[in-house]
């Protein structure tokens, strides 16, 4: 091969991967388009059968009406005949021969007509069934990639934004560690004052129950349970009176 025909080749390549590069780059919005297409094209195949029916229709009256006619034809062939009138019988006949022939003639086109509305229907629900799952899918693909877009986003700035996280957690863990060393202080601070003033002392006998002047609820429940006691009644003590003796003089 010569240096030509493998520079064209490159050159082929190079436009091949370009327009399959566009082409994937603009994937989602082709395949909008393609739908679009496909409901046109499917509205299209609707009109053609909604015109197929009308002329279905339309023969379907037709013959009827041959029928129709027909039929009137032979009662009048047969009063002709019942008159004698021979040879007007026979011309109303080759009436009524004409209207049968052009209904034989008329009936598979009605024949053929129908078996194309039924095809047409299926292949119109089938298309359209189709184009409600693609539509479906497009949904989910779309879904996918705008979540793609945005992992590849937090991606591009993944360094940056990791180096801030690792710095904010560490300004957190240091604030952490400053307030639980102050909560040590004034805690450590508390108890050496309870220390200087006896309030831990106090602390430790009002658990234990036995400090003074403190009653705990059991206390005052069984104060409460108990028997009332009677006052006790003091007697009033009773005055002797010494009978001094009597002197000489006093009796004289």
């Amino acid at each position: 091969m010569s240096i030509f025909s493998k520079l064209i080749s490159l050159l082929r390549g190079g436009a091949h991967d370009a327009g399959a590069a566009v082409i994937d780059a603009n994937a989602l919005r082709i395949l909008d388009q393609e739908i679009r297409d496909a409901d046109a094209a499917l509205g299209r195949a609707r009109d053609d059968l909604a015109a197929l029916v009308a002329r279905r229709r339309i023969l379907e009256k037709e013959l009827q009406g041959l029928s129709d006619q027909a039929g009137r034809y032979e009662s009048s062939a047969r009063a002709a005949l019942a008159k004698g009138d021979e040879n007007l019988a026979r011309e109303v006949a080759q009436r009524i021969a004409e209207l049968e022939q052009e209904v034989n003639l008329k009936t598979p086109q009605l024949g053929a007509m129908r078996e194309a509305e039924e095809k047409l229907h299926q292949t119109i629900a089938a298309t359209q069934q189709k184009i409600e799952n693609l539509r479906r899918e497009i949904d989910v693909v779309k879904v996918n990639d705008s979540v793609q877009r945005a992992q590849a986003a937090v991606a591009s700035r993944g360094a940056g934004a990791t180096a801030a996280l690792g710095s904010a957690a560490d300004s957190l863990k240091r604030i952490k560690e400053r307030q639980a060393i102050q909560e040590e202080r004034f805690r450590a601070a508390g108890e050496l004052e309870d220390r200087r003033t006896g309030a831990d002392l106090d602390a430790k006998l009002q658990a234990a129950g036995i400090l003074p002047g403190v009653s705990s609820a059991d206390d005052v429940l069984a104060r409460l349970k108990a028997p009332a006691q009677e006052p006790i009644q003091l007697e009033a003590p009773k005055l002797q009176i010494e009978q001094q003796p009597v002197s000489r003089e006093e009796k004289s």
